[in-house]
């Protein structure tokens, strides 16, 4: 006898609304508005009536300057219901230093009216303030407010370092969809035009003149064409093309930096990244058409095409149906099956794409209509155009968020820029700056043995650095990292992992001991000094964590003859050690030429495997830094080394990095930097000890390294597979200019890491082209690191 099916389970209640939690980025409501102050930086921001603002010094010990102005360009404290206590002496000097960063400042200072020659401020925080200090203040009226993170140029004994504030703005009354405060001009607008939702512009912009997108409201996508206006005077009509354009630059889209241009289908370029804000966008489909609002349902639904042809038909182009385009913050790709997918985008309110016209050209920008999927976030806004004209420069730039909750910060140019600019022009985002990547006259394998055979500079001023100070800066840093701190003495250098509780790593880095509670922290990554703040929060530890990377810029010196040439330019008084006496892993602080030079940390270190030094000056002596290196290298052959020299000597030396050779989901032994993690001598507990324990003790995949039969190319992320079964990948991989030998760095399961073990490197799909390889032990240069230790 068949049984009745049982009755469904009533699920009560009324349904759940969506409500992912986002980063704080992305997750601000219509009232609330943020603003990153550098250290050394300065904004300005509308205030209405009741407008609530709370400044946050967010790493401590970093001073603040507060001004308010009038619509007419009062100035008036009361505008804040404060008074201003002392001359706004910070802000002025900040401004007379003519940092191109303050430029926009400057010019709104001046657009507004607002003059700072007798100006007073409210004075707040100090350099004994706490992470995470707080002011608040409440608008009285109508006018701006200006925040400003004054200070000199950092002592680097005394690690007076200049750090970031924040501005949180409430809002009285709450922005409407559209009306939000757009950024400032970049520049004096020729043209200042909004796209209304769900419709397109047409316009024209002069060879030379630059051309902004902005995203109003954020999560709104744009589609953007244009033509060669000359080839429309003769009845050409050859739209930007982004096939073309992929397979010029070899890029999903171009992005600022040396392969930034959109063609047209003859190859001719168009227009220039200059600059984004946010880096997201796609070069796959077509501008929506009625067609696709057909297919799912939305017939007569509005769309970017139809927009198009009716704004474009006054230029003379004829109607399609469908158009190719460039679609700014439209979040789509292509995944693993070949199928294409979207989402919402991760523009934000005012994030823009800076463009440059290469030619005279006719242009059409929409403001997408798309209401029945995320691609607008659900909720189609606005898009507003404006253009510059030619003579104005703009800096190659573009977004760098250190974590998703930060503000971003545009790619900036170190002290040493352009030193190395006279000698390339290829250089490469890393982490927010730009860096040389290889040479004309010396390429990546010439650098390679520059370095192993005489001397080489390159940049290293990305690194992050942080000054760690206060009574329990030791207590500190022997928590967050896995060396022994306790044991390191003031002038020494240890090399550490950085893990979070499950093992997993967060960065490695250097540690300097500069005192009894004075450390210097130098790692890959932004999130280490996260970390460490809130380590130091949670355990109510008296420490400063700040960042110093923008007062901090580094050159490393590489190679045997490093020695000769460092010690013919520092000077050192007789408290610190002199540089021929500096031992492996020690520093010295000193000058360049003699006791009035240009103040300098330097350290035997590097990232090589050679004899080498690290050189550490602020950025206003970049040039003076450079200038001498390369003087007294001259006779001694020094050559540059950019980001592809240096992968090859440091992957054959067995030096990992982030991202390829490590990352959260692997711990220090599965990195290959088990000897980081002194268990059994380091008795003080620190993040992650008892997740490593159990790691050591029941190991799943070791570090190894591995010869690869044959010159084809490996690259980070091929499997290595025995037999039909992946065991493995690799992390980095190179062939050697010493041997000839194709070699890599690899993690893969315990039960295969014996050296000798022959194994298979899969390529396409990982079966259908194998490489003969076999596990060796690593490093595959100067296993004892006697070179850099000579």
């Amino acid at each position: 006898m068949l049984s009745s099916p049982p009755a469904p389970l009533l699920r009560p209640g009324p349904p759940k609304p969506t409500r992912p939690r986002r980063a704080a980025a992305f997750t601000r409501a219509p009232a609330e508005e943020r603003y990153g102050v550098p250290g050394g930086g300065a904004v300005l921001v509308e205030i209405e009536p009741g407008d609530r603002l709370v400044i946050v010094n967010d790493e401590g010990g970093q001073p603040c300057e507060l001004l308010a102005a009038h619509p007419d360009g009062r100035l008036d404290a009361g505008l804040l219901d404060t008074r201003a206590d002392a001359p706004a002496a910070g802000l002025r000097a900040l401004l007379a230093g003519g940092a191109a960063s303050l430029l926009g400042l400057r010019r709104g200072l001046e657009r507004r009216g607002i003059g700072l020659a007798q100006a007073r401020a409210v004075h707040l925080f100090g350099r004994e303030s706490r992470a995470g200090e707080t002011a608040e203040f409440t608008a009285q009226g109508r006018g701006w407010a200006i925040v400003a993170a004054p200070g000199a140029p950092m002592d680097f004994e005394a690690q007076d370092t200049l750090s970031p504030l924040t501005l949180r703005l409430t809002r009285a009354t709450p922005r409407r969809v559209g009306h939000f405060a757009l950024p400032d001009p970049l520049a004096d607008p020729l043209l200042d035009l909004r796209v209304q939702s769900a419709t397109a512009e047409a316009y024209v912009v002069k060879a030379g003149e630059y051309l902004q997108i902005l995203d109003v409201d954020g999560r709104q996508c744009t589609d953007f064409q244009c033509f060669d206006a000359r080839k429309l005077d003769r009845g050409i009509v050859h739209p930007l093309d982004v096939t073309t354009t992929r397979t010029l630059q070899h890029h999903a889209y171009p992005m600022p930096g040396l392969h930034g241009k959109y063609f047209d289908q003859e190859m001719n370029p168009l227009v220039e990244v200059i600059q984004d804000t946010c880096g997201r966008h796609d070069a796959f489909a077509l501008a929506c058409a009625a067609k696709y609002y057909d297919d799912i349902g939305y017939p007569g639904h509005a769309n970017c095409t139809d927009n198009f042809n009716a704004a474009l038909a006054p230029y003379g182009i004829d109607g399609r149906a469908g158009w190719m385009a460039a679609n700014f913050f439209f979040n789509t790709g292509i995944d693993e099956h070949g199928v294409m997918y979207a989402d919402e985008p991760w523009s934000r309110p005012g994030d823009y794409v800076l463009l440059r016209a290469l030619t005279d050209i006719v242009c059409v920008t929409s403001a997408c209509p798309d209401d029945t999927s995320a691609a607008n976030g659900w909720n189609p806004t606005d898009i507003h155009v404006r253009s510059y004209a030619a003579e104005e420069r703009f800096q190659r730039a573009a977004a760098w968020r250190a974590t998703p909750d930060s503000e971003p910060i545009m790619t900036r140019e170190s002290a040493f820029h352009s030193s190395f600019a006279g000698l390339t022009r290829n250089f490469v985002e890393y982490r927010g700056f730009w860096l040389p990547d290889t040479f004309p006259e010396t390429d990546a394998v010439e650098a390679y043995w520059a370095c192993r055979e005489g001397v080489v500079a390159m940049d290293l001023s990305a690194l992050r650095k942080f000054e760690i100070t206060g009574p329990d800066a030791e207590a500190l840093m022997n928590w967050v990292l896995t060396r022994n701190v306790e044991k390191l003495g003031v002038g020494q250098v240890v090399y550490s992992a950085m893990c979070y509780p499950h093992g997993g790593m967060i960065d490695d880095g250097t540690l300097f001991r500069l005192g009894e509670q004075n450390f210097r922290w130098i790692g890959g990554s932004d999130e280490g000094g996260v970390w460490m703040r809130e380590q130091a929060e949670t355990l109510g530890l008296e420490v400063l964590v700040r960042s110093s990377t923008d007062q901090m810029h580094n050159l490393a010196v590489q190679g045997p003859k490093s020695r000769e040439l460092m010690t013919g330019i520092i000077w050192t008084p007789p408290h610190q050690p002199a540089l021929a006496d500096l031992g492996w892993f020690r520093f010295t602080v000193g000058r360049i030429g003699g006791p009035t030079g240009a103040p300098v940390v330097v350290s035997r270190t590097g990232y090589t495997g050679e004899l080498g030094y690290e050189i550490f000056c602020h950025p206003k002596d970049g040039e003076t830094v450079f200038r001498a290196i390369w003087e007294a290298g001259t006779p001694l052959g020094i050559r540059p080394m950019g980001l592809a020299g240096l992968d090859l000597v440091r992957i054959e030396a067995g030096l990992v990095f982030a991202g390829y050779d490590f990352s959260d989901q692997t711990d220090p032994f599965e990195a290959g930097i088990g000897f980081t993690v002194p268990l059994k001598s380091k008795t003080a507990d620190f993040v992650g000890r008892e997740a490593l324990l159990r790691r050591k003790e029941h190991p799943s995949r070791k570090f190894v390294g591995l010869e690869i039969d044959g010159q084809e190319a490996v690259a980070h992320g091929d499997c290595l597979r025995i037999g039909r079964a992946q065991v493995g990948e690799i992390c980095s991989a190179m062939r050697s200019p010493r041997t000839g030998q194709s070699i890599a760095l690899a993690r893969i399961d315990v039960a295969h890491s014996d050296p000798g073990t022959e194994i298979e490197v899969g390529q396409l799909d990982g079966h259908l082209r194998r490489r003969a390889a076999r596990v060796t032990p690593f490093p595959h240069y100067d296993p004892k690191k006697e070179r850099p230790r000579a």
